[in-house]
C-alpha cells in the first residue's frame, strides 16, 4: 500500500483525532498514513520554520498546523498559499509535493458541510460570535458562500475591526452592545468561540436571543452539541456542529495529501470519531 507521511504541529494535542480521521480515510482508500503528532506544549523555544523545512527536506507529503501556529504557517508559505485563501492571513496545512502549498482547511471544510445539509442555499444575514482563532476562515467561507452580511463581535478591543477589514464587505464589526440586535436580524448564528467547549455550560448566545432565525453553527466539536446548539434546536434552527467542520476539514486535508477527489460520501466514515457528549 502506497503510504502518506504527514503529521501535526500544535500545542495540546492529546486528545487530537485527526491523525485517526487520516487514518480511517487511507484504509477506504487503498493509503497507510503515516502520521506523526508534533506537541510543542511545553518547549518555549520550539521553532516552526525550521520544522517546517525538516519535514519537507525528510520526504513528508504534508504537515497540517493547528493553534497556536496557522499565522507563522502561512507567513512561511508565503507566495505558496493558494489563491483562495491566501487573504485570510492563516493556513493549517502544507503539502510539499513537487512543489509547495499552503491550505486553509478550516475554510474549504465549512465550505463543505455547509454544502453538504444545505446545498446551493446562501447563508443570508450572519450574526458572529468571536473574531480570533478560526473566525477567519468561517467569515471567509460564509462570504464566498454569499453571504449578504456578516455582523461580527469580539470581547477583545480591536479585534473585530481587524477581522472585518481583512474579510471586507459584507463582514462588518458591530460592539458588543449591539450583539443581541444582529443576532435577532439575523438568518444564521455563529459562534467562533470556545464558549461551550468542555464542560463549559456557558453560550455566546443568551437563549432568548435564539428564536426567529434558520440555522446555526459552533466551531466547539468537544461536545458536538453544545448547550448553545441545544438551544438552537430547540429553536427550530438547523444546526451544523464543530463536528460537520472536523468531518471535512479531515476530508480536504486527506484530498489535499493523497491527490484523492475529496468526496463528501466520506463523511459518514468518520461518524465513530465522533466526541461522546459530556455528562
Amino acid at each position: 500500500m502506497t503510504a502518506l507521511r504527514c503529521g501535526l504541529i500544535g500545542a495540546g494535542l492529546s486528545r487530537s483525532r485527526f491523525g485517526a480521521a487520516l487514518a480511517l480515510l487511507g484504509q477506504e482508500n487503498g493509503l497507510t498514513v503515516d502520521y506523526t503528532l508534533i506537541d510543542t506544549e511545553g518547549l518555549p523555544d520550539f521553532d516552526l520554520p525550521a520544522t517546517l523545512a525538516r519535514c519537507r527536506d525528510t520526504g513528508w507529503t504534508g504537515v497540517s498546523v493547528t493553534h497556536p501556529y496557522k499565522t507563522d504557517a502561512a507567513r512561511w508559505a508565503g507566495a505558496a498559499m493558494l489563491p483562495d485563501v491566501a487573504h485570510l492571513g492563516a493556513c493549517n496545512l502544507l503539502t510539499f509535493g513537487p512543489t509547495l502549498s499552503g491550505h486553509n482547511t478550516d475554510f474549504t471544510g465549512f465550505l463543505g458541510a455547509w454544502r453538504n445539509t444545505f446545498g446551493t442555499r446562501r447563508p443570508g444575514r450572519v450574526a458572529m460570535a468571536g473574531a480570533g482563532g478560526v473566525a477567519g476562515a468561517l467569515g471567509g467561507a460564509l462570504i464566498a458562500l454569499g453571504a449578504e452580511d456578516v455582523a461580527l463581535w469580539d470581547p477583545i478591543p480591536g479585534r473585530a475591526s481587524t477581522l472585518a477589514d481583512l474579510l471586507g464587505s459584507p463582514a462588518r464589526a458591530v460592539a458588543m452592545d449591539a450583539a443581541q440586535q444582529a443576532s435577532r436580524a439575523a438568518h444564521g448564528l455563529v459562534n467562533a468561540t470556545a464558549l461551550g467547549m468542555g464542560t463549559d455550560t456557558r453560550s455566546a448566545f443568551s437563549p432568548d436571543w435564539t428564536d426567529k432565525q434558520e440555522w446555526a453553527f459552533d466551531a466547539v466539536y468537544t461536545p458536538a452539541e453544545t448547550p448553545f446548539l441545544q438551544n438552537a434546536a430547540t429553536s427550530g434552527l438547523i444546526c451544523l456542529t464543530g463536528f460537520d467542520l472536523f468531518r471535512f476539514m479531515a476530508i480536504g486535508s486527506f484530498a489535499a495529501l493523497s491527490g484523492h477527489a475529496a468526496d463528501p460520501a466520506l463523511a459518514a466514515l468518520l461518524d465513530p470519531l465522533r466526541p461522546k457528549e459530556i455528562a
